[in-house]
């Protein structure tokens, strides 16, 4: 199969246990008196291509934001598992749906951020060219950052996320305001990198995208996490009831 076929193999069974990244133990969220997140229990695993389905308003995003550390456990924990061949904290980036993008020319945004993550200003303008090049945009590296498309613009996003050199990258709706062509070309990126050890963890309303993208699909309603599954079990077993509603169109999206 070609290369722009998508040809994915992302459930590929493990010969030995991933290592863990990311623990979360009856960790909820709640905003005021409100809960977001309930009592979830998920672990995050090297190599991972995770997908996070679900209604609006099912948690989806907070779930993403929990991981990442952008916002806190009301309750439980969140534990974060040290690399064991490196002996530090597996280093995130995120993604959003609507990239936020400074001002500034392509080749500084990229800049800004390796110099925000303290990347030696030696390495700097090496890890931004390298960026702009895998995605490909280093001919427009002198443009105003707002003036690209929309798909460029993720893929901008997507260059200042890798040129931190993460070990997972969050991805929050990546392709839902884009065209078909664009979907694919960041569709395409975000495989790239999980091929090069990248974890992933992406919310997404698209079925198809989930399939091709992801080894595992985690389902949520209401802030609870339902059900997380191989994801060929996920599109072809029986799942819980809101699940199974949810695929076959019943449960409406908000």
């Amino acid at each position: 199969m070609k290369r722009d076929e998508l040809a994915f193999s992302p459930t590929a069974t493990r010969t030995q246990p991933a290592e863990p990244l990311i623990s979360l133990a009856q960790a909820s969220v709640h905003f005021g008196p409100v809960p977001a997140l309930m009592n979830v229990h998920l672990q995050l695993h090297r190599g991972d291509r995770l997908a996070l389905l679900g209604p609006n308003g099912s948690g989806k995003t907070t779930l993403l934001r929990l991981l990442h550390g952008l916002l806190p456990a009301s309750a439980g924990e969140r534990q974060l598992h040290p690399l064991a061949a490196e002996g530090r904290a597996p280093v995130g980036a995120m993604l959003f749906q609507h990239p936020f993008l400074l001002r500034l020319s392509v080749r500084r945004n990229v800049l800004l951020a390796l110099w925000l993550r303290k990347v030696p200003k030696a390495q700097r303008a090496a890890r931004c060219e390298q960026a702009l090049q895998r995605v490909g945009l280093a001919a427009l590296a002198k443009r105003p950052a707002r003036d690209l498309s929309g798909g460029q613009q993720q893929r901008l996003a997507m260059a200042r996320a890798w040129a931190l050199q993460p070990d997972i990258l969050f991805l929050d709706e990546p392709t839902a305001s884009l065209d078909p062509s664009a979907k694919r070309e960041v569709e395409t990126l975000i495989d790239d990198f999980a091929q090069d050890g990248v974890t992933v963890v992406m919310s997404t309303h698209n079925l198809g995208q989930a399939k091709r993208l992801s080894n595992r699909v985690a389902y949520l309603e209401a802030g609870r996490l339902v059900v997380v599954l191989p994801t060929d079990q996920f599109f072809n077993d029986e799942l819980p009831t809101e699940a199974a509603q949810f695929l076959k169109g019943e449960l409406p999206w908000t």
